[in-house]
């Protein structure tokens, strides 16, 4: 999913530049498609983990390239589809496009990893890929579960894209593209599944 959030559709149709210049203003970030904002709410504590260890170890192989990786809050526009993004985490190692001189919003990613939800995944396997694969800079997307070792790969290969999943601590997650490798044991760091978080504002049982 994208950020570190749950997405939650909100009643209101722009035109993709007067969602940018609402965006840029905001206080809180929220995702464009299809002539929709959809908002974006706080992410559990697993979530949060996963998308910070992989930006990390993305991030320390990186280090010393003319390479870059980003974490939650680097918008992603697929002019194609209409759409922006805030994926989880963003990689790249070719010289960053922007959209303007503001340098908010990535034209070519080559990587791109959404941390699964319950309530938006379908949105990461269906509508996300359908648009992220629009983009011609794009050879690695990821989607990493959050209640479970589970991380699916699709990795371009000339017009096809080849599926491979890994379940394995030792698995590791291969990302040619930025030259970069990362075992799922890393990935999943301080995870621990089957263990939810309280809500907002409640309290623990006493005794």
């Amino acid at each position: 999913m994208a950020t570190a959030a749950e997405s939650i559709p909100v009643p209101a149709r722009l035109t993709p530049e007067e969602y940018l210049e609402r965006e840029r203003a905001a206080e809180y970030k929220s995702e464009y498609a299809g002539g929709e904002i959809v908002a974006m709410s706080g992410a559990k504590e697993a979530h949060v983990l996963i998308t910070w260890n992989t930006g990390a170890a993305l991030h320390a192989q990186l280090r010393g390239r003319p390479c870059r990786a980003y974490v939650s809050d680097m918008r992603v526009a697929v002019a194609t589809a209409g759409s922006y993004r805030y994926p989880d985490v963003v990689a790249l190692c070719e010289v960053p496009r922007f959209l303007d001189e503001r340098r908010d919003t990535l034209l070519n990613p080559s990587v791109i990893v959404e941390v699964l939800s319950a309530s938006t995944e379908k949105t990461d396997r269906i509508e996300k890929w359908a648009e992220y694969r629009r983009l011609e800079s794009l050879q690695e997307y990821v989607l990493v579960a959050q209640d479970q070792m589970r991380v699916e790969c699709y990795r371009r290969h000339g017009d096809v894209w080849i599926f491979r999943e890994l379940s394995e601590p030792d698995a590791v997650l291969e990302l040619p593209s930025v030259g970069c490798a990362v075992a799922l044991r890393d990935v999943y760091e301080r995870v621990e599944f089957g263990v939810e978080s309280p809500e907002p504002g409640s309290m623990p049982a006493a005794g």
